[in-house]
């Protein structure tokens, strides 16, 4: 008996029934799988947060404040002008021994004063050393990027810096060195000059109501509100457009400036939080790239998500150290 094999295969109908049927099934599971890689990120955002809080809260114990501001975008940090308000570097430079970068915090300790060629040249080399702790991941890598600053009084003009997404709390008014208030004029052209402006510093300070800004020397002491009850430090602000070129006015300069809207932020009516938003500038406030909030650290160390929702007033007060509106965030 002869015998006739058959060969069977699919036809094309049911091929691209087949095909419709996987994509409508990564159609449904890309959703779940962003949202999934998008909570690692916030985590791994409210992480540093938490590290960089852990940083203060030891710098605090070893100076008995919280790291000060420095003294303005046309400085960095100086590793022979010690940790108070005689540091032209901002908190994030301070923090530098307590988030494991010591060796980065003492690069060219003992190489001349502040305005010498190997002083300025090895503070531009800290400035374009990129470090891991301060930038979000849901935003930008831990890497270098464009800076168009020229030289500065403490350092060389760096082609590319690290930049950071988290910023100091300022308060819930807008005090900067760089805008400061009518009649306190503070000249920060040298050391011996920001000395001399001593008095400007002081009044300058007294109407500040962050917990770290322009020369700052805050204590745990002073954040009457206490310290659960006070913002430190959270995520700041941008223009989506450009995370990477430096075009957004809160983040055209490095990390490791002194006290300036890159690295200090504020919060209050005027200051509303806010999602990145693509084509729109805000270098005031607090904000960032998650879509259901934004991180915030409080002075004593613990991180929460706060949502953009949150009432401005609420916001201001949660900025304002010693307002006598003291704010549970559990209750938020």
């Amino acid at each position: 008996m002869k015998r006739t094999s058959e060969k069977f295969g699919f036809t094309l109908v049911e091929l691209l029934v087949v095909i419709t049927i996987i994509g409508i099934l990564i159609a449904l599971l890309l959703p779940a799988v962003q949202a999934a890689r998008e909570a690692a990120r916030m985590m791994q955002c409210k992480n540093n947060l938490k590290q960089l809080a852990l940083g203060c809260a030891n710098s605090e114990s070893a100076t008995g404040w919280y790291p000060t501001g420095g003294w303005g975008w046309h400085w960095t940090g100086d590793a022979d002008m010690g940790n108070d308000r005689h540091q032209p570097g901002g908190w994030i430079y301070n923090l530098l021994p307590f988030i494991e970068q010591p060796d980065l915090h003492d690069l060219g300790a003992g190489t001349g004063d502040w305005s010498s060629t190997p002083k300025m040249t090895n503070n531009k080399q800290r400035m374009n050393t990129p470090f891991n702790g301060i930038n979000c991941p849901s935003r930008r890598k831990a890497i270098v990027y464009p800076c168009g600053t020229g030289n500065m009084n403490n350092y060389l003009a760096p082609e590319v810096v690290a930049r950071t997404d988290y910023a100091a709390n300022g308060g819930d008014n807008w005090t900067e060195i760089n805008i400061p208030l009518p009649n306190y004029p503070i000249d920060v052209s040298s050391p011996t000059a920001v000395e001399n402006s001593r008095p400007n510093i002081g009044k300058l300070a007294a109407v500040t109501t962050g917990v770290m800004f322009f020369c700052s020397q805050i204590k745990p002491a002073d954040v009457t509100d206490g310290t659960s009850n006070t913002y430190l430090l959270g995520e700041k602000y941008m223009d989506s457009d450009h995370y990477e070129d430096g075009a957004d006015i809160g983040d055209n300069e490095a990390a490791l400036i002194g006290d300036d809207r890159d690295i200090t932020r504020w919060g209050g009516p005027s200051y509303p939080p806010f999602p990145d938003t693509p084509g729109s500038g805000s270098d005031l406030i607090f904000g960032s790239a998650h879509s259901n909030g934004f991180n915030m650290a409080f002075c004593d160390g613990a991180v929460q998500t706060i949502n953009f929702s949150i009432d401005v007033n609420v916001h201001g007060w949660l900025c304002n150290r010693h307002d006598d509106h003291p704010v549970d965030p559990r209750q938020l």
